[in-house]
């Protein structure tokens, strides 16, 4: 893309995301993310009213009454971006493409982490780690992430979120929130995200098309992979097809919910057809 092209198209993004993070997300984002990384203070005499779960048993046991622990909350957050730059995100039938949601809500969060005054980092992974953007704050930092959204191109199209998982535990030390930024069509990669979500927040953003979902009833038509490049005719008249489709999909989705509940990871879908400022406020009202 030509750097008079890429900067148009950064600053319309930067005007729209900027503007909802600023109008619309200000304060849920601090209240579903801020507080989530708590750091030790101290340990006081227990008092009425405080909660029994934060007891201190080897100082209460060493007294022989009970002192709690006091944590407070860390001033400074670090949020990594976890975006999938595979194949399957070039789809879209509607109005947008996958890659298109993808980017603008990414960037809308990146704006809302740095108004926070806090850290922000990106890895871009298909079926590899195809770049890591370490944490930092500001907005000159932000438009690069945002250039690399729009203009990232990967080496390989498939997918492996496991991947991106265990090189987040590994690269990032400190407690972190990370956003996974993908439509999930891969499986196998819920043991890593146990393990990243025992040290860090994790949330699960899946973003889909209608035609995922299910299939019209236009006759023969021919269904490309975007991750394998694989391509073959479907007769979409067919009912039984279209059923068996339909189904697929939903029993997909069941087996993914199941992953996010079982590592006790928030998650919501939104469609490249429907308004995603939506599905982030669902999200951010969920966790507040």
């Amino acid at each position: 893309m030509e750097t008079s092209e890429l900067l148009k198209k950064v600053r319309k993004i930067e005007i729209k995301t900027r503007g909802l993070s600023k109008n619309i997300f200000a304060g849920e984002y601090h209240s579903a993310f801020k507080g989530r990384g708590m750091t030790f203070a101290e340990v006081r005499e227990y008092q009425y009213g405080d909660d029994i779960r934060s007891i201190d048993w080897n100082v209460t046991a060493r007294f022989g009454h009970p002192y709690i622990k006091v944590f407070e909350e860390e001033r400074e957050l670090t949020v990594v971006l976890m975006i999938d730059v595979s194949g399957s995100r070039n789809f879209g039938t509607v109005a947008q493409m996958k890659r298109d949601i993808i980017t603008e809500v990414a960037a809308t969060l990146a704006f809302s982490t740095i108004q926070n005054n806090d850290k922000i980092g990106v890895i871009f992974f298909s079926d590899k780690i195809e770049k890591f953007i370490p944490p930092k704050k500001g907005k000159k930092h932000v438009l690069q992430i945002i250039r690399e959204l729009i203009d990232f191109k990967p080496d390989s199209t498939l997918t492996d979120i496991g991947v991106a998982l265990k090189y987040f535990t590994n690269a990032i030390k400190k407690s972190s929130t990370a956003f996974i930024i993908s439509d999930f069509i891969d499986n196998n990669f819920d043991k890593e995200l146990n393990i990243a979500n025992r040290k860090h927040d994790i949330v699960a953003l899946q973003v889909f098309d209608i035609r995922e979902t299910e299939l019209p009833d236009v006759g023969l038509i021919k269904l490309k992979d975007a991750e394998t490049g694989k391509r073959i005719w479907i007769d979409s008249s067919d009912k039984r097809m279209r059923t068996s489709y339909k189904h697929a999909w939903g029993e997909n989705q069941l087996a993914l919910q199941k992953i996010f509940t079982k590592s006790g990871v928030d998650h919501v879908s939104m469609s490249t057809s429907d308004d995603y400022v939506k599905a982030l406020m669902k999200l951010f009202k969920m966790r507040a």
